[in-house]
């Protein structure tokens, strides 16, 4: 169990590592600590601490830094959370306004923002939905043997692209891809909407098969699509900065931009009990993260969709800052999502 004056000296210790990254002697604590005590007393102090886990000498005549143990007593017990200005409020909320009715592009913007304001690398994923349907399909005309098809999952999901036709897309031809959209791929599973599918509506189409291939086909790929979870990472250069990861840097860099495992972590934190979690040091389950500290937050949208936003920087992040940003970007999402929900139903 740690004293009060242990505790304050550890804190002094972890603000000052923070903000300089440089070791604390106990002369400077002697005169940042707001009541007097001698040198001897805080090295003494010192030395339990060192022998509880929470700080570690450098060199044998240096001052202390903080372990990867002592963050979490740290953040759970000595942070001070610094208010977000009001301006920085009114440019999260007009930013994630911009596409608050599409819950993909709504996190990516988040996500953006978590790196902006954090320094740090960011994150967002969705989780792969095996019953995710079709909800809607729409076909635009765009001049010059051009159209585009937007389609609506029932999961919030908007995906379109732009594709070139052999035919000129007139009311007929958009009444007929209607139809049989209505008939074949309206409801349908999204895993379900594959080429198999298509060739079934060869009898329905007849002489029109060809001019609609294009379009089926595109259709099929953007089911796909959406059919698979998302991971896309903002900010990786701004590990980059955080030099007291030190070579364990490229290791995180090769993680993040190989995915997999990072999408298995975030796929099973989405799926369990948790709704948010700050991870510090070795509590990270994955090897190339021990050095880090990662937050999560879990999202639910539409009943049953899953998806997950958060940040990883190095333990030495400005806590007292970046939490309660992340805290008001995530609820600012939340609130969002919620809302987008009850206008889709």
């Amino acid at each position: 169990m740690i004293g009060n004056r242990q505790s304050d000296i550890l804190g002094l210790i972890i603000n000052h590592y923070i903000q300089t990254g440089e070791p604390m002697g106990s002369k400077t604590l002697c005169a940042l600590l707001p009541y007097s005590v001698s040198s001897a007393t805080i090295r003494n102090e010192m030395a339990s601490l060192g022998e509880l886990g929470f700080l570690k000498q450098l060199h044998t005549s240096g001052g202390r830094v903080p372990t990867k143990a002592s963050y979490r007593y740290y953040v759970d017990n000595l942070v001070r959370p610094i208010g977000i200005a009001q301006y920085e409020k009114h440019r999260i909320d007009e930013v994630l306004s911009v596409n608050a009715s599409d819950p993909e592009r709504l996190l990516a913007d988040a996500a953006r923002l978590l790196s902006e304001m954090t320094g740090c690398a960011s994150f967002y994923s969705t989780v792969k939905d095996e019953y995710d349907c079709l909800q809607g399909v729409d076909l635009i005309p765009a001049g010059n043997h051009k159209a585009m098809i937007v389609m609506l999952t029932v999961g919030g999901k908007i995906k379109s692209s732009v594709i070139h036709t052999p035919c000129v897309i007139d009311d007929g031809f958009r009444r007929l891809f209607y139809i049989i959209a209505k008939e074949f791929f309206i409801g349908c599973p999204l895993n379900e909407i594959n080429m198999s599918l298509i060739q079934s509506t060869a009898p329905v189409l007849a002489d029109r098969m060809f001019d609609m291939i294009p379009i089926l086909s595109s259709l099929c790929s953007l089911c796909n699509e959406a059919s698979q979870g998302t991971l896309n990472i903002e900010g990786q250069i701004n590990l980059l900065n955080q030099s007291e990861l030190g070579n364990s840097v490229y290791n995180l860099l090769a993680l993040l931009a190989e995915k997999k495992k990072l999408e298995k972590l975030l796929s099973e934190f989405a799926k369990s009990n948790m709704e948010s979690a700050l991870f510090l040091g070795d509590e990270n389950p994955v090897y190339e993260l021990k050095n880090t500290a990662m937050s999560v937050t879990k999202f639910r949208y539409y009943d049953d969709q899953l998806a997950t936003l958060g940040i990883i920087g190095s333990l030495r992040i400005d806590y007292s800052t970046i939490l309660p940003r992340i805290e008001y970007i995530t609820k600012a999402c939340s609130k969002l999502l919620k809302e987008g929900g009850i206008q889709y139903e």
